[in-house]
């Protein structure tokens, strides 16, 4: 049989064993701080007023209260009772209003990667974060929307634009022609 030639291990010098979790730390901490740097941006979404009931989703139109102000505080829009389709805002925006819910009120912090990135947007300069308050009145899904609009829209067509106009055209109080 072979024997195996066996290599004694060295003892680890008094000083030494700190040296060596100092070293792990520093790893651990440079291996943190690079997985942290390479997180994607977040929209911060802070409850000024609790809402209740469920949360808007990507496919939503929604109702708001917003007022719009860059860092410096200086407001660069702001409207009353606004309805917006949730698909068609900045992403930001859109990923703050998923997280609120009806009658509620919020700050919001929108990183410039999330709103208008490099480009400059009216008052807006570029790489510019965003902050928002916003009150979510309510929200509909599409399919909500489209059929209250296709109601309004067969409303309006038996109204058929003349006051005191009847479906199908008979006047009112008149008697139908003999045949």
């Amino acid at each position: 049989m072979t024997e195996i030639t066996r290599v004694p291990l060295q003892p680890i010098a008094k000083g030494s064993l700190g040296k060596i979790w100092l070293g792990v730390a520093a790893v651990v901490l440079a291996a943190g701080g690079v997985a942290y740097a390479a997180l994607p941006p977040q929209v911060h979404v802070r409850t000024l007023t609790a809402g209740t009931g469920e949360s808007p989703t990507a496919a939503d139109v929604v109702l708001i209260n917003y007022k719009g102000t860059l860092p410096d505080g200086k407001v660069f829009d702001q409207a009353q009772q606004v309805p917006m389709a949730l698909n068609e805002v900045i992403p930001g925006f859109s990923k703050a209003l998923v997280k609120m819910q009806r009658g509620g009120k919020y700050d919001v912090e929108i990183p410039a990667k999330l709103a208008y990135g490099d480009k400059a947007v009216g008052q807006i300069p570029a790489n510019t974060d965003l902050n928002f308050q916003i009150e979510l009145l309510d929200f509909k899904s599409r399919a909500e929307i489209e059929q209250q609009q296709r109601l309004m829209q067969q409303l309006q067509q038996m109204q058929g634009g003349a006051p005191g106009a009847v479906p199908g055209g008979a006047v009112p109080g008149a008697e139908a022609p003999a045949r």
